[in-house]
């Protein structure tokens, strides 16, 4: 089907995963759309990055929802394997649990069960209808209330969306609802981790996100071979296909702004005009920053009321050898879980006893490291807003490394030719995050659908939000769904 031609120019601030999708969306329907990324390359939080011979992925590491992006480029005519090879992983992924007990969780769910029954008798049968609860809910929710722009609460008056909510179970805890299910810990660890970067302990995240369960154990972890970058050098590819222009290296200084329609962005590089500008950049940074004072929806104790997702402390390392007892992803649950989710989220601090998670994508995909080497990185879960000096940030890696040494039952510390850490202040540099988050706005109930801080400006009539600090939420799939919404909510109101 032909595209609609329309003279009209969008200006999209941000090259991450929601400003791909909406500009070349709005492209898809013959908008003139350019793209402004402050930074040298684009993928904002899955940036890409080479050193020493070894590639980093800097930021998201799990491809899960792959019937998301074979949505997402479908609707350009176009599938996933024209852009990257996608590979399922088995294992899944690997847990270490506390004793120390590695278990391996397998991507057949014939072998699933068995885990289940091994750890808890009669927990294979309850699995089966776990996932299928949370199989609806993975059909509902992302199939119709993640497309919702959430303007309106008569987006949500259809009767057969309120047969669904209560279907959902929005108003009952996930802490609650597992525990109908199973009891052994190391499962419930194990269903509740997903929730662990939403923005909230279990007791305060809705059932819904079992969702999430469904996401991981029924459609399982996957990989795009090169690495999560190939996503979005595909949707650079697609975008530029539709007649995206994309530039690097051009901060925006302002969002311009006069009788209530903005006119374009001020750039290091001059003026900028545009008939509707979307910040695809972070939203409170694009409100409180780029706007005046007059034209911004929300005030800054609007902003420090909001519930935020996990920051990350990260390392990135380039080993010089292989490394035993590794999988593509490693989760160590070798610590108290409960106490680390208090410590982000009830009582935020730099954790006593952190959990943390190891990427190793070189066990996959030798193209990521030099021959007979190891690219991993380590992360751990942190508050927000946290100060983050280096002498902090070398207390942690010798903390995870004694514990990483100890599973591999080998010495990694001599063995490390490149080391990059990445914490709260270089979210702050490199994206503007508030308050150094890691993930965007928790997915807690009071900040779901129109309780989010919403995709369209109140006071600036032409211009648009999209990425993690608005609908849907936080992770990839989301970002690519928020940036389809914007766009068709920028097309309904700018023909």
């Amino acid at each position: 089907m032909a595209s609609p031609v329309s003279s009209q120019h969008v200006l999209v601030i941000g090259a991450g995963f929601a400003g791909l999708s909406a500009a070349t969306s709005l492209a898809q329907r013959g908008y003139q759309v350019t793209i402004l990324e402050k930074n040298e390359g684009p993928g904002g939080r899955a940036r890409v990055f080479r050193a020493k011979g070894f590639t980093f992925d800097m930021g998201p590491s799990w491809y899960w929802m792959p019937d998301i992006f074979e949505q997402y480029f479908a609707r350009f005519g176009k599938k996933v394997s024209d852009y990257y090879e996608l590979v399922r992983l088995d294992p899944s992924y690997q847990v270490i649990f506390k004793g120390p007990e590695a278990v391996d969780i397998p991507a057949a769910m014939s072998e699933l069960r068995q885990l289940f029954e091994r750890y808890e008798p009669g927990s294979g049968a309850r699995l089966d209808e776990f996932l299928r609860q949370a199989a609806y809910k993975y059909e509902v929710g992302i199939g119709k209330f993640v497309h919702m722009p959430g303007r309106s609460l008569l987006e949500f008056m259809d009767p057969r969306l309120v047969v669904d909510a209560v279907r959902l179970d929005l108003l009952q805890s996930m802490h609650k609802h597992v525990r109908k299910f199973f009891r052994d810990p190391r499962l419930l660890e194990l269903v509740e981790f997903p929730i662990l970067f939403l923005g909230a302990t279990s007791e305060n995240t809705p059932a819904l996100y079992s969702l999430m369960n469904y996401a991981d154990l029924a459609l399982g972890t996957w990989y795009p071979m090169g690495g999560m970058h190939k996503i979005v050098e595909g949707m650079v590819r697609l975008a530029e296909e539709r007649g995206v222009k994309l530039e690097y290296n051009q901060e925006v200084r302002q969002i311009v702004v006069e009788n209530g329609r903005a006119t374009g962005v001020q750039t290091a590089q001059g003026f900028r005009p545009a008939d509707v500008v979307i910040a695809g950049a972070d939203y409170h940074h694009a409100e409180q920053h780029l706007l005046a004072s007059e034209w911004r929806t929300y005030d800054e104790a609007y902003w420090d009321s909001r519930t935020m997702a996990p920051s990350s402390l990260l390392f990135y390392l380039g080993i010089n050898k292989r490394l035993p007892n590794l999988r593509h992803h490693n989760l160590f649950f070798d610590e108290d879980f409960s106490l680390h989710a208090q410590e982000i989220y009830e009582d935020p601090k730099w954790p006593s006893r952190p959990l943390f998670y190891v990427s190793a994508p070189s066990q996959t995909d030798p193209s990521v490291a030099p021959e007979g080497c190891e690219n991993i990185f380590l992360l751990i879960p942190v508050a927000p807003n946290l100060p983050d000096p280096e002498e902090t940030r070398e207390r942690y890696y010798n903390l995870l490394m004694d514990r990483l040494e100890k599973h591999c039952g080998t010495s990694i510390r001599d063995a490390v030719v490149y080391k990059r850490s990445y914490a709260h202040q270089d979210f702050m540099q490199d994206y503007h995050s508030y308050k150094g988050n890691a993930y965007g706005l928790a997915n807690t109930l009071r900040q779901t659908a129109i309780l989010k801080p919403g995709l369209k400006s109140k006071k600036v009539r032409n211009l648009y939000f999209t990425g993690q600090l608005t609908v849907p939420g936080p992770g990839v799939p989301p970002s690519l769904i928020s940036g389809q919404v914007v766009a068709k909510e920028v097309e309904k109101e700018n023909q």
